[in-house]
């Protein structure tokens, strides 16, 4: 029988322990699902004949559809029953993996990849949102942790994990390993968890769920198309137009209701917006590099796959270095210098990988790689912690809700924009004089093709042309996402205002308020469900804390637990 979940429950569930290792089985899953897909873009390239916007759309598809219905999933949860729709999600999520496997086409790829989004829209928040009803208040901080550390160290496996499949069997294996993941999950889902809901919860907006997804989709439609299609063309100026017509519907709707999804009133907070503004510009150049970068690594660098996913970890490895380190910079200087300091330094690292050029070795690379992943961390995880805590505390859940959305359509914008600049400026640059003209559009659509037609034409030129003309394009995204980076650190530095003894009694990062996340990382506390899940992972600190509390409480934002899950994607994008 559906309970209404007890706040301060002392007692937890018998079966807690096994239920909390099943779920964190396919929280990691999710998690390195984020990443794991970037690596096989050139061979998905090579073997299914997809362009540069096809592969655009089999990363943002999944990116997309999550950004748009996480925050009605959890709502269906506290509706409907939280244990019901998790298995749902997981449902969802093993048939999208599973039509991935067999399909053979980019478009079946896509709807493959749009079913992962919304399966993992589902299960992402009701992750964290069913712990309250199993854990008491003394262990329900360290099962946060669990659960949420288990899906931001699956980000740095992914890229391995997918290059190791990639070197012994077929793309599709990148999504088989999905399949046994998520099943147990729903067996022990459907053994061990209790089921719960929150009857007061309010209902589902039908209208802006489908404004937020339609608008978000045209945009990116219009984006991806754009080089192809060009930026003044009918088709791309139309789904501009409609999308713009589309979100404004969900701005104004949004902000008439009474407990909306996305609470846009906070960004009236000077603090929230400007420390939002520096995690979405994070999220928007990581997705647009776990996009691009494979890319490079394998058909410029000759890198096997799984080589690809070695030769990513510095700038992983970078993050997560940075990121516990930004705590303690933190308590001693305050955000503001640090996330201003950590745009600045991922300005520098794009500046300085836009010197990249086709014979420059991987040793470069690296170093460039290690600066920006320093960037992230510095800017991002303190940006995201100090959006949250200059806010009201009651509102904390939904805050956590709309900082995850405007990542997540950050990330979803920056496949698609960053992905776009690339196509385009290697379209302009590549050499194609006297070829046939099934050879030159083969050649234009991807470097994977250009390649192909070098060696089947025995043109080493053309495969020279094409590098160069890649990676012509990869300087113009560095470039871009240099000048972002350092537009953002400016703005940080003369507008976010400096938090320390400015908040009030009791809030967060105020005198006599919760300790900060990266604290319970310190002292070994793990009470607070906010502090206990920076200290399981520091790639995602602040966000998904606050699920908790909106687990509890019923709110609109109380989905936010999904941030653990993604730098950008997720990267990875998402992934």
């Amino acid at each position: 029988m559906a309970t209404v979940t007890p706040r301060g429950s002392g007692r937890g569930h018998p079966r807690r322990w096994w239920a909390l290792g099943a779920l964190v089985a396919s929280m990691f899953a999710l998690g390195f699902d984020l990443t794991i897909l970037n690596v096989a873009l050139p061979t998905m390239a090579a073997q299914l004949d997809a362009t540069t916007g096809e592969l655009q759309w089999i990363v943002d598809s999944y990116v997309v559809v999550f950004a748009a219905l996480m925050l009605p999933a959890g709502l269906l949860g506290d509706r409907f029953g939280r244990r019901r729709m998790l298995v749902t999600g997981l449902v969802v999520f093993l048939a999208g993996s599973l039509v991935g496997t067999v399909v053979d086409t980019p478009e079946l790829v896509i709807t493959a990849r749009s079913l992962m989004g919304l399966g993992a829209a589902l299960v992402i928040p009701l992750g964290l949102s069913v712990l309250p009803s199993m854990f008491g208040e003394e262990e329900r901080g360290r099962a946060v942790a669990a659960v949420t550390a288990s899906m931001a160290a699956g980000m740095p496996l992914g890229p391995l994990v997918g290059g190791l499949l990639l070197d012994h069997y077929w793309w599709g294996s990148i999504f088989l390993i999905n399949i046994p993941m998520a099943a147990i999950g729903i067996a022990a889902c459907l053994l061990l968890l209790p089921e719960s809901r929150d009857p007061s919860s309010p209902r589902v907006d039908a209208l802006s769920t489908a404004s937020s997804a339609l608008g978000l989709g045209a945009l990116v439609f219009g984006i991806i198309e754009a080089p192809g299609r060009g930026w003044d063309s009918g088709p791309v100026l139309g789904s501009f137009t409609v999308s713009a017509l589309l979100l404004a519907t969900l701005v104004a709707r949004e902000r008439r209701a009474v407990r909306p999804m996305l609470d846009l009133k906070l960004l009236g907070h000077r603090g929230f917006l400007f420390n939002s503004l520096a995690a979405t510009l994070g999220t928007f150049v990581f997705s647009g590099l776990l996009f691009m970068l494979p890319t490079y690594l394998q058909e410029v660098g000759g890198s096997d796959a799984f080589g690809t996913g070695l030769r990513l970890l510095p700038m992983m490895g970078g993050l997560m270095v940075s990121a516990r380190l930004s705590t303690l910079l933190v308590r001693r200087m305050g955000p503001r210098p640090v996330v201003t300091t950590g745009l600045v330094v991922l300005c520098f690292a794009a500046l300085l990988g836009s010197r990249t050029e086709p014979g420059s070795g991987y040793g470069f690379t690296a170093l460039w790689l290690t600066i920006a992943g320093l960037g992230f961390g510095l800017a991002m995880v303190p940006a995201m912690d100090a959006a949250l805590g200059g806010i009201p505390a009651e509102e904390a859940g939904s805050g956590s809700g709309l900082l995850m959305t405007l990542r997540q359509v950050g990330g979803a914008i920056g496949i698609a924009l960053l992905g776009s600049l690339v196509a385009g400026a290697y379209a302009d640059r590549l050499d194609t004089a006297g070829l046939p003209r099934w050879a030159a559009d083969a050649a234009h659509d991807s470097l994977s093709g250009a390649h192909a037609v070098a060696g089947q034409l025995g043109l080493p030129a053309l495969a020279r042309s094409a590098d160069a003309a890649y990676v012509d394009g990869m300087a113009t995204v560095l470039v871009v996402c240099g000048i972002a980076a350092l537009v953002t650190a400016a703005l940080t530095a003369l507008l976010l205002p400096d938090p320390r003894g400015a908040a009030p009694v009791g809030q967060p990062g105020g005198p006599g308020g919760p300790k900060g996340a990266g604290e319970a990382e310190e002292a070994g506390e793990a009470e607070e469900a906010g502090e206990a899940e920076e200290a399981g992972e520091a790639g995602e600190a602040g966000e998904a804390g606050e699920a908790e509390e909106a687990g509890k409480d019923g709110k609109a934002g109380k989905p936010q637990g999904e941030a653990a899950s993604d730098f950008g994607r997720g990267p990875a994008g998402g992934g």
